[in-house]
Parts: C-alpha cells; structure tokens; sequence
C-alpha cells in the first residue's frame, strides 16, 4: 500500500486533531493505493496461503441492537448480507431476541485492509495477524455517516455541523463514495492500536474503491482529559492525610 498525498485531507485530519476540554481529539482521512509495495507480497501469500477463499466477518458493532430485520443489500455492486437472530445482552453473552449482520470477505480484500493497517499505523503496530473476524462489513454509507457524526457531534459540539460537508466532500472528491464497499476495524483489546486507559470511543473505517483500486482509512478516537489512576488518587489521599498532620500539629 502506498500513502497517496492530498492537501485537502490533510486539511481534515488537521481539523480533527483538537482538545475541546473534556478530551482531546485524534483523527485522520488517508488515501492509500492498492498497488503493492515493500512487503505487500509476503503478507498477500501469508494470507492467501489458506484454501478458504471466504472469510467470515463480525457484525458491525454500529448494527448490533438495530430492530431491523431481513436482508439487506448494501451499494450497486455489493452481495446481500443475511440477519442472524442474536444480540449482545449487559452480562456480554449473546440473546436471540434480535438480529445482526453476518458477512463474508474475500482474502484480497481481507489482504487491502490489513495492508492499509500496516501502513497507517507503521512502525508502531503489526497487523499480520490480525482475523477477519476483527472486521465488519458496515450496512450503507448512510449508517456510517451516522456513526460518524453521533461520535465528532460529542467531541466538537455545533461546530460539527459546518466541518461536515467539508469532511464528506472532500472523502467523495478522492473515493467515490457511492462505488465503494465500507469495512471497519473493530479488535479486541490487546490488538487496539487505540485500547488504551482513557480511550472514551475510536472507529477504524476503511472506503474500498475497487474501481479505483484505492482504500480511503477514516480513523479517530476522543480521549478523555478526566483521566485519574489509582496511583494518582492514593497519592492525592496521601496529600490530604499529610495536610491533616499537619493541622493537628499546628493546632
């Protein structure tokens, strides 16, 4: 994958690096070529090296819950996606009172967004391990944008409403958005480049083009300014007993 230069998503992931007080804001939009380079190869054979031409996805996490059920087809030249009849429940186990999407991925396109991993967020993390069950396929373009704006309406208040039209055009202007099949990178834990203490929500969303042969990589995550540990609160209790000592003392 190669990093393809343009000022105006520049521009956007410049504005979506801020600190509103409540946290502090960390996006970028990034355009990336198909085309392999460096160690593409290696990691295409490492993951094509498996006989199952399919994958299974995760059900998008913006979808789990929805009361929307039946089947579901997602853009011009996308396959149909079936609903399962399960949700996750407050103690983490899954109920079958209500539907999620099931997905498939072919390891090509397995292959494009874990490339774009590895560069985006080279040399700090390593994808190559990483499943397709660690990826969604989202169910339209419009169910995406409005993740997207519940997430950036908390973080940047009124302020979303005039960035919005900038943001979306400038993402049609460089991958078009109607051609395009939308994936989001949702892991666990130990492999979330953004799973730190203090992460209040993140997204990983990837624009695939096949046309264009391009991936646009739409990622963010908000970070909370109120972040405390136990140590800083023993040390803080510590403080407070030490000023008491010496009001008594004093006394």
């Amino acid at each position: 994958m190669k990093l393809l230069q343009n000022s105006k998503l520049e521009g956007i992931s410049a504005s979506l690096c801020v600190n509103n007080g409540e946290c502090v804001l960390n996006g970028r939009v990034e355009s990336y070529s198909c085309k392999m380079a460096g160690n593409d190869k290696r990691l295409y054979k490492l993951i094509t090296n498996d006989g199952n031409e399919l994958q299974a996805l995760s059900p998008p996490q913006t979808y789990i819950g929805s009361p929307v059920s039946g089947t579901l087809t997602v853009g011009p030249n996308s396959m149909p996606v079936v609903f399962v009849r399960s949700v996750s429940t407050s103690s983490g186990a899954y109920a079958s009172d209500q539907p999620h999407l099931c997905n498939t991925i072919n390891k090509k396109i397995l292959f494009h967004l874990i490339s774009t991993l590895n560069t985006a967020f080279h040399p700090d993390y390593d994808f190559t391990d990483a499943k397709s069950d660690e990826f969604s396929r989202e169910p339209s373009l419009n169910w995406t944008m409005s993740s997207v704006k519940s997430n950036l309406s908390a973080a940047l208040g009124d302020s979303y409403s005039l960035f919005e039209q900038q943001l979306w055009s400038a993402i049609e202007e460089e991958i078009q958005l109607k051609e395009c099949e939308i994936y989001s990178y949702n892991p666990d834990l130990d492999s979330d480049p953004y799973g730190e203490e203090g992460t209040l929500w993140s997204f990983n969303y990837f624009f695939y083009n096949k046309k264009l042969k391009r991936i646009l990589f739409f990622t963010c995550r908000a970070i909370s300014n109120h972040l405390s540990t136990g140590d800083d609160d023993r040390d803080d209790d510590q403080d407070g007993d030490d000023d008491f000592m010496e009001d008594m003392e004093l006394g």
